[in-house]
């Protein structure tokens, strides 16, 4: 029973090797356990085939493909393995009958417990080499999410019943070396792979096209970002244009605010911005802690918008948070630290070893038998209820700002190549500013909750979906006849943390309208068969159309606000199925200002805003090459067609 890690982290030659063994073998059994099981495109048709060959081999590179992969595609996998995920890239297995038999549904903060109760007993994982504070060490780089849990878990099994484990690795310098929890020692795993032959290209998904609508919603979601608060997002189009939506409310607010002025924004919605957002320029900054560190966190790093330091300690975060302290050391800081019972009177060396840690005390003083020595040879008293001692330290041990803050907590990475190489140029001080963690903490509260509720004043949690039904509930990772287009990973914790943080909000944003075979339909739907975010957890959501707050409404109000973000063509149809059964008075009528919710609309007014060079279909660049676009969309566009199949018959004629 194997774990490796979802997408980058996994060991392609070592899963090769392993699985070609037992393939080969009938005699063995292999259970792999995994989520988000990257390779190159293929294509399915002809056409796509040959527009993905030259493309491939420029972006993807020696990128290795899982051959466990290729056989599951094909149908081919041999009886005596199985592969078992809990997240699928979105929609690949949508027709694959294995892979959907063969789903586990977990929240991502339990997978490592179910891996245990799967009995998984090997670790395979892809890691990076480096050194820390002049120690060789392992860094697990874009994947302790899961890891790191998993490792505790064999450990307290084989401590209690004996059950052995193996944990073995292959060495990638491609992968940026990670600090933060990410660091382990070299005796970490029992068995690595050092081959610089086998060191590949690590898998880089090009960047997708944004639309019109993509823009909108991000720039809807980035009125709710509150200056000096927390963030997580989600990968995709839609994660972009709110990158792009709150780089343009910091670098250019005057276009920013004409647009929110043209597009009605804050005539429409500007309480609930008002109350929980900002259209201001950040100056205190955001913190990001998401369980995906995205490419995205570059732009808003690079653009001085992710800045906001966190500490590891509950007195000095309260003390920052209050506003008592910032990051520049005073006697004050001390004074205030002692006073709030951070440190003794009599610095003990835990003590001394903690305001050393966060810079708070010089990194060449010692401590010995009571006694502070400097390295231009004082030596003072350990005491700090002597105020002329305390004149003594300050003046001869205070540092001068604090240390081992972080400004990104994550638990996995995934993004284009340009992201890789950023993290891989990055100073080490700025890498260090970057905290890979397990996924437990990241993703909820429990077990350190004093501190999160800290590090995440004013948190924000954005997040797709698919539909949203007219009683708040929304669909994200399947369809109600049961099949899986992705899974659950960790919206569902996400969602429920912002509703245990007094100030948190969870923001779900979707496109109003969606293809299926019918042609377009409402993606605001009256119900459906399948949920994943249950109504009672409704906060937040968001269309191209606008923002409605559904938190502690009743069913009415939610109907109403929901109608309000609809596409017009199908609001009068909600609106009658609602007062049918009598969830909405029969008298109700939709308002004025959002009868003409159309997408044309949309890009009429973004049209004098692209003749000024914004909002371009590749905000941040692209791998793809002009020609690649204009074919890609074309494909895209056919490809939507055959969803349908009079439009598809009206195409070929």
């Amino acid at each position: 029973e194997t774990g490796t890690p979802l997408a980058l982290g996994k060991p392609n030659h070592l899963l090769n090797a392993l699985y070609n063994r037992v393939k080969n073998n009938p005699d063995l059994n292999l259970k792999i356990f995994t989520a988000l099981t990257l390779d190159k495109p293929k294509g399915k048709s002809l056409l796509e085939k040959r527009f993905f060959e030259p493309l491939i081999e420029r972006v993807f590179g020696d990128y290795p493909d899982l051959d466990y992969e290729q056989d599951r595609m094909a149908g081919t996998l041999p009886v005596n393995v199985e592969i078992l995920e809990f997240y699928f890239p979105a929609g690949r297995f949508l027709h694959n009958d294995y892979a959907q038999q063969n789903y586990i549904c977990s929240n991502y903060t339990h997978v490592a417990r179910d891996m245990m109760d799967a009995g998984v007993n090997v670790l395979l994982q892809m890691i990076s080499k480096g050194t820390f504070e002049g120690k060789e060490c392992y860094s697990l780089s874009s994947n302790p999410d899961v890891t790191l849990d998993l490792i505790r878990l064999m450990q307290r099994r084989y401590s209690d019943d004996g059950i052995p484990f193996a944990l073995a690795a292959q060495i990638n310098q491609n992968l940026p070396f990670m600090y933060g929890d990410a660091l382990v020692n070299r005796g970490t795993f029992d068995f690595v792979l050092v081959n610089a032959d086998l060191e590949y290209k690590i898998f880089g998904p090009p960047k997708l096209a944004v639309d019109d609508r993509d823009y909108l919603i991000g720039l809807y979601i980035s009125t709710l970002i509150r200056d000096g608060g927390e963030l997580q997002v989600g990968i995709g189009a839609i994660g972009d244009a709110l990158i792009y939506a709150l780089l343009l409310r910091h670098r250019q607010n005057d276009v920013y605010l004409d647009l929110l002025k043209d597009f009605e924004i804050i005539e429409k919605f500007g309480p609930v911005i008002d109350k929980i957002g900002g259209t201001a320029p950040f100056e205190e900054g955001l913190f990001a802690a998401s369980e995906m560190l995205v490419d995205g966190f570059m732009e808003l790093y690079n653009a001085g918008i992710i800045k906001r330091k966190v500490y590891d300690n509950l007195v000095i975060q309260r003390l920052i948070n209050e506003g008592s302290i910032d990051e520049t050391i005073t006697p004050r800081t001390l004074d205030l630290i002692l006073m709030k019972k951070g440190i003794h009177e009599a610095i003990t060396e835990e003590d001394f070893e903690y305001l050393q840690k966060f810079g708070i005390f010089r990194s060449n003083l010692t401590l010995n038998d009571g006694e502070i020595t400097t390295p231009e040879g004082y030596k003072l008293s350990n005491n700090l209820d002597n105020l002329d001692n305390r004149e003594q330290i300050y003046e001869h041990c205070l540092g001068d700002k604090l240390k081992n803050a972080d400004v990104i907590h994550g638990g996995f990475f995934l993004g284009c190549q340009k992201f890789y190489d950023w993290l891989r140029n990055l100073s080490d001080e700025d890498r260090r500013l970057i905290n890979m963690k397990s996924v437990q903490s990241i993703n909820q509260l429990y077990g350190h909750e004093e501190i999160d509720r800290l590090h995440r004043k004013d948190a924000r949690f954005v997040n797709t979906c698919m539909m949203m039904t007219l009683s708040g509930s929304a669909v994200s990772d399947g369809l109600e006849n049961n099949r899986v287009i992705s899974g659950v990973g960790g919206q569902y914790n996400f969602v429920s943390m912002a509703q245990a943080l007094p100030d948190g909000r969870s923001i779900l944003n979707l496109r109003s309208t969606r293809i299926t075979g019918k042609g377009e339909t409402s993606s605001i739907v009256w119900n459906y068969g399948h949920v994943t975010i249950p109504r009672h957890l409704r906060d937040i959501v968001v269309t191209e159309f606008g923002i409605v707050d559904l938190r502690g409404k009743t069913d009415q109000q939610i109907i109403h606000r929901l109608l309000d973000i609809t596409d017009s063509r199908f609001q009068q149809r909600l609106a009658d199925t609602a007062k049918e059964n009598g969830k909405i008075n029969s008298k109700y009528t939709i308002g004025p200002a959002f009868k003409q919710n159309r997408v044309e609309e949309i890009s009429r007014k973004l049209r004098k805003y692209k003749d000024q060079d914004l909002f371009k279909t590749f905000p941040f660049g692209t791998d793809l090459t002009e020609e690649e676009i204009f074919i890609g969309k074309a494909l895209k566009i056919l490809k939507k067609k055959k969803q349908n199949p009079p439009v598809m018959v009206t195409t070929i004629l």
